[in-house]
């Protein structure tokens, strides 16, 4: 018998996007293997964690002012309503910041660690087989246009973030819908930062890999939302953003059409 084309294309997007999640696995075990290549990945992941949590302290420390600054309206009121109305802002405003330093987190440790997140992103290339015509780029200049693809990406991110924040507060749908929307926004996000390495390698910008990762949407979607996930585990960012890059090269690899098993 013959499967129907809707489930032939159901079960083949399954398998793509468990293929994604195969990616962020294989990355990982990478990872792990080789203690150099650790050393070389928590580095900048714990210098931008310090930078976020003192930033989140600074917040935490001011919110009562800034809370009473954005709601002047309840200077008036009577003191119970008043306190309740700046504890939803103050946790409005907490929330907002955890969300958007969910979704800037990669982009930040990799332009922090770009030398790092570099040799990491070649030492799995070249397990591979490497990269035929391979573009040499100094690390400043992959630098610079990390820089300027990050800075797209994370205002892309930050706009989609925001209303999906929003309808966080909806009963039901905040609950339910919102979170796996969010998990899959973010997590094709991440696929497109972290895939950023091997794409300069190979001379190709930020509109190639977009290019690139939708025709294999669902398996970057199972890399991306596979990430996601871990970055939701307490120093999971930390833990995870290495053997992140490790898994991009190889989901950068198969989308292009390079081998990502040993010959």
């Amino acid at each position: 018998m013959t499967a129907h084309p809707a489930t032939a294309r159901a079960g083949g997007t399954a398998q793509e996007f468990l293929a994604g999640v195969r990616m962020l696995l294989r990355g990982l075990g990478l990872y792990l293997s080789n203690p150099r290549l650790m050393l070389f990945g928590l580095i900048p992941a714990l210098i931008s964690f310090a930078l976020y949590l003192a930033a989140f302290g600074t917040l935490f420390y001011f919110i009562s002012d800034i809370a009473s600054w954005l709601t002047p309206f309840a200077d008036g009121w009577e003191e119970g309503p008043q306190e309740l109305v700046r504890l939803a802002v103050a946790i409005a405003v907490l929330g907002l910041f955890v969300l958007v330093g969910m979704l800037t987190f990669t982009a930040i440790t990799l332009l922090i660690g770009d030398p790092f997140y570099e040799k990491i992103s070649e030492a799995v290339e070249n397990r591979y087989g490497g990269v035929p015509d391979e573009i040499d780029l100094p690390w400043h200049k992959t630098m610079r246009l990390s820089l300027a693809d990050s800075i797209r990406l994370i205002g892309l991110t930050v706009i989609c973030g925001i209303p999906l924040f929003v309808l966080g507060f909806v009963p039901v749908l905040g609950q339910t819908v919102v979170p796996v929307v969010a998990a899959f926004v973010g997590g094709w996000f991440l696929a497109v930062e972290l895939t950023g390495f091997p794409f300069y390698r190979r001379g190709m910008r930020l509109a190639d890999r977009r290019r690139v990762l939708r025709a294999h949407r669902p398996a970057a979607l199972g890399f991306g939302v596979g990430v996601f996930v871990c970055f939701l585990i307490p120093l999971g960012a930390v833990l995870v953003t290495p053997a992140a890059v490790a898994g991009a090269a190889l989901l950068s690899r198969r989308a292009l059409g390079f081998p990502i098993e040993h010959r």
